[in-house]
């Protein structure tokens, strides 16, 4: 059987403690999409850790942690990563890269910064980790899949060559920057070669003789649904697609096997990057709901820069949940609302004086203003309640209410950073 984690809004959910979570009864994790660009917050015995390109079952034994072809490969953040985790104690994790994943240059990450600075006011707000160059050249079929590396220097020297021609003309008359080191680049890929062929596998074979012996696979995903460059709020996007849909491609597993979407959404909103987001607020507000926010408070896990903030957004809720396939909502940080006497939630968009319901096109979008229904705040700290039913009745009411406005059944519940922190709810919803 195959599940799916992943988010319904701009990403920042709390992915990584619901598939950390649900891996307990998986046999294997897969990264299918994205890079180190976004990371995912645990919280075990361990300690607290920002995960950006491994799998969030690594900290189980008996899991098998693969990096999919349809992921954005960093070897350096790779390694890096790696040796951080096994230094606080955790156990060596099993790992499997697809033979077949693409790998992330270092060309990538500098045209990714030179042209944030050359956008200046008008980027994207990247995380300059590469990702819109790389997923660029990967479709422009000038990429590098990791089993490339593994050829003879004169193979390697006129490939190097010719990805050099194009990205010099660029470099040197765009951002007024050095051409590409040839031999340097050689040599960066020789050296980096033998670090990860230990981990080297064809995976969609793995996988396909796991789901014969009837194994469990959790496909992890990395952002959200408003950050698909189909169906997001383009072009404040990512470069792969977040969507379950994607699992398939990003893993290389059939379509048809994947039973189980569960679509993770904040109990209030956050977004790191640049785009429309209706409920933002600003100022002493945001401050307040940004601390009191996350584990620690929101801040970026791969920037460290504030997140921007706002209120439960149910219309871009439920097209999130839509699109993604949701068959199961995990409703995190529920805690982190225990401070207010009233709770904003957006019900419908104001588009030039009437309300919808419906998440609208970007260029609809940038007029839309936020329609909230206010809901009676709880004011006690929730932590370590394991019953939906102890919880106070307007904190199930907010629940309630979110998941009549989404039309999604919420059946897990996160009121706190421990993985054990979770309560588990029949909703009227499931089917």
């Amino acid at each position: 059987m195959v599940k799916a984690v992943v988010g319904a809004n701009w990403g920042d959910e709390g992915k990584g403690k619901i598939t950390d979570t649900l891996a307990d009864t998986a046999d294997v994790v897969i990264r299918f999409q994205g890079g180190a660009n976004a990371g995912h917050t645990i919280v075990n015995e361990y300690g607290k850790f920002a995960l950006h390109l491994m799998p969030s079952g690594v900290f189980h034994q008996n899991i098998m942690n693969i990096i999919g072809n349809g992921v954005a490969f960093d070897i350096d953040k790779f390694v890096d990563e790696l040796a951080q985790i096994e230094s606080k104690g955790v156990p060596a994790p099993h790992l499997m890269v697809s033979d077949r994943v693409q790998v992330m240059m270092p060309y990538h990450v500098e045209f990714d910064t030179l042209e944030e600075a050359r956008l200046a006011g008008k980027s994207f707000g990247s995380t300059k980790s590469g990702i819109a160059p790389f997923y660029s050249d990967k479709f422009a079929k000038i990429g590098w899949q990791i089993n490339e590396f593994f050829q003879d220097d004169d193979v390697l020297r006129e490939k190097i060559a010719r990805i050099a021609k194009i990205k010099d003309a660029l470099l040197v008359n765009l951002y007024h920057a050095d051409p590409i080191d040839q031999e340097g680049l050689l040599a960066w890929i020789k050296e980096r070669r033998d670090k990860v062929k230990p981990y080297l596998g064809n995976v969609s074979l793995y996988l396909n003789g796991a789901l014969k012996e009837g194994r469990t696979v959790l496909l992890e995903g990395q952002l959200g649904t408003m950050k698909d460059p189909d169906h997001g709020i383009y072009p404040m996007v990512t470069s792969s697609s977040p969507l379950a849909g994607y699992g398939a491609i990003g893993a290389g597993i059939p379509p048809y096997e994947i039973k189980q979407i569960v679509v993770v959404s904040k109990a209030y909103s956050s977004a790191v990057g640049a785009g429309e987001f209706v409920s933002e607020v600003h100022g002493e507000e945001a401050e307040t709901l940004r601390n009191h926010g996350g584990d620690g408070g929101e801040y970026g896990a791969t920037t460290g820069r504030p997140r921007r903030v706002g209120w439960y957004d149910c219309v871009a809720s439920k097209y999130g949940c839509r699109l993604q396939g949701c068959t199961d909502v995990a409703f995190t940080v529920l805690d982190d609302l225990g401070y207010l006497d009233e709770i904003p939630v957006c019900v419908a968009y104001e588009l030039d004086g009437q309300e919808i319901t419906e998440f609208p096109v970007t260029k609809d979008l940038k007029r839309c203003k936020p329609v909230y229904k206010m809901m009676p705040g709880w004011k006690c700290d929730i932590r370590g309640i394991r019953n939906f039913e102890d919880l106070p009745q307007k904190a199930q009411d907010y629940v309630n209410f979110i998941e009549e406005q989404i039309g999604y059944p919420i059946t897990m519940v996160s009121n706190g950073p421990a993985r054990s922190d979770i309560i588990y709810r029949k909703s009227p919803l499931a089917k």
